[in-house]
């Protein structure tokens, strides 16, 4: 436990550190949040036309409102939390990599639900858009990063744990097994 903590310090600091240098926020962080904004546009525009994307900004066409995704409204500090806890822990590189992989998509899927609803939110309330922005969904997706790290958890094989369909553990040298009764 004292190594997975370690670790996991080291990683959430590294990370948060290099995720706030100017040329990761311009070259990855930016382009990443813009391609956000366009998914968002384009699963809105399944069902109302008049919105456009510029940027990290998402804007109605016929009332102006906009909303503009930020850093922290992006989902990556949650995925940055996410790959920290997973990379710390101690299991199987490809169990990682799957993980990660799978975390990544359902904390973005909840994440383009959030910057969606939000996007509405906005133009009904602008009370109500500042409590769910601030409250409700920054708490909703750091819990879908835990939820899927415990998740991910779960699926994970037990150290030592046979993956064939060879012998129990232990039950080598026990000698020849009985044949089965017939009823």
């Amino acid at each position: 436990m004292l190594r997975f903590s370690i670790i996991f310090v080291i990683l959430l600091v590294g990370l948060f550190t290099v995720e706030v240098l100017q040329p990761v926020q311009q070259h990855v962080i930016l382009p990443f949040t813009s391609g956000l904004a366009w998914i968002s546009v384009n699963i809105i525009q399944l069902f109302d036309s008049g919105v456009a994307s510029a940027g990290k900004v998402i804007r109605d066409l016929e009332s102006g409102f906009a909303v503009s995704i930020e850093p922290g409204c992006n989902g990556v500090e949650a995925l940055i939390i996410l790959f920290a806890a997973i990379f710390a822990f101690p299991a199987p590189f490809k169990n990682k990599l799957v993980g990660f992989a799978i975390g990544f998509v359902a904390i973005q899927a909840l994440n383009l639900v959030r910057i969606i609803s939000l996007f509405y939110m906005g133009q009904w309330s602008m009370t109500w858009f500042e409590w769910f922005h601030l409250y409700l969904w920054q708490a909703l997706i750091i819990l879908d990063a835990l939820v899927v790290w415990l998740i991910w958890l779960r699926t994970l094989p037990l150290p030592g744990n046979r993956n064939d369909d060879g012998p129990p553990p232990g039950s080598e040298g026990a000698g020849p097994q009985p044949e089965p009764q017939q009823a």
